[in-house]
């Protein structure tokens, strides 16, 4: 896909490290600020909730990296054992990994060109003792960049089950998320389906509805009929969102009651449904 080929030896590294990764979903988005990290978040404490996984979630947004944030982990520091670099945890069964635990204050620039960039990401899936993983969360940049071209290249030395790419509802996001749906067909990344977040906007005074980002195209539902991928569903905007992530706690345990935490939960169980028949597909093959 134009950039240098993993060498047997690194492959073989990172099969060994990863052989115990069951599941991987890669979570894209084509600009950024439609909710890309925080859906990635949601995503790791709705698997975790299940206390029989383990769930990890890798972070690499490399310049802009939100996660620890996020997870309520700001200020932490990556260890390293005999084993490798630990990951640090939210809670037993859900580990997270990301640029920002290496830098020394949350307000550091990181000013790296593509093969260092490339090479960090390396380092995570090689020497990052995740142990045995369930799932495995990738939170990516906006875009089609060099880190997407390294994840896929890294990890196509073992599997990745497919990706969810993040919009919102206006014309204006939805006209890069075709590109990145084109540069998933291109590299054979599976597609999961797409998410529409900020669908919609329930003030909760009145109960009027509205549209905070019109679709004047038809929005996430008309794209994905048009080119045939699936729609995993529609987030509504709850400004709770924004202030669980600010303080690092998960939405879906703030505010279990509210249509955008119905609406996650949803979105969820169809990805966990996807991996496990993904999983049964490729066993059949095997």
């Amino acid at each position: 896909a134009g950039c240098r080929d993993v060498s047997a030896a690194e492959a073989a590294e990172l099969r060994a490290r990863l052989r115990a990764v069951r599941h991987t979903v890669l979570v894209l988005s084509g600009k950024g600020g439609v909710g890309k990290s925080t859906f990635s978040a949601l995503l790791a404490h709705g698997l975790a909730a299940d206390e029989t996984k383990q769930v990890a979630l890798l972070d690499i947004d490399i310049c802009g990296p939100s996660i620890p944030k996020m997870m309520g982990l700001e200020g932490e520091q990556v260890h390293q054992s005999g084993s490798g670099w630990s990951p640090v945890y939210v809670e037993e069964n859900l580990g997270v990994m990301s640029v920002g635990f290496l830098l020394s204050s949350p307000d550091d620039a990181v000013i790296w060109r593509g093969p260092k960039k490339n090479g960090l990401i390396k380092q995570f899936l090689r020497d990052v003792d995740w142990g045995e993983v369930d799932y495995l969360i990738v939170d990516t940049p906006p875009g089609t960049s060099d880190e997407h071209l390294s994840i896929m290249q890294y990890l196509s030395a073992t599997h990745i089950d497919g990706a969810v790419i993040i919009t919102t509802p206006q014309e204006v996001s939805l006209q890069d998320v075709r590109k990145e749906i084109n540069f998933c067909r291109k590299v054979k990344l599976p597609i999961i389906g797409v998410v529409e977040n900020m669908s919609s906007f329930v003030c909760p005074k009145c109960k009027n509805e509205s549209q905070i980002f019109p679709p004047t195209t038809g929005g996430a539902e008309k794209m994905c009929q048009n080119l045939n991928v699936s729609l995993l569903g529609k987030v509504p905007l709850d400004p709770q969102i924004g202030k669980s992530c600010d303080r690092g706690q998960s939405f879906l345990a703030e505010a279990p009651e509210s249509p955008a935490t119905l609406s996650y939960r949803n979105i969820i169980q169809r990805i966990q449904e996807y991996c496990e028949q993904h999983h049964l597909q490729e066993e059949k093959i095997m």
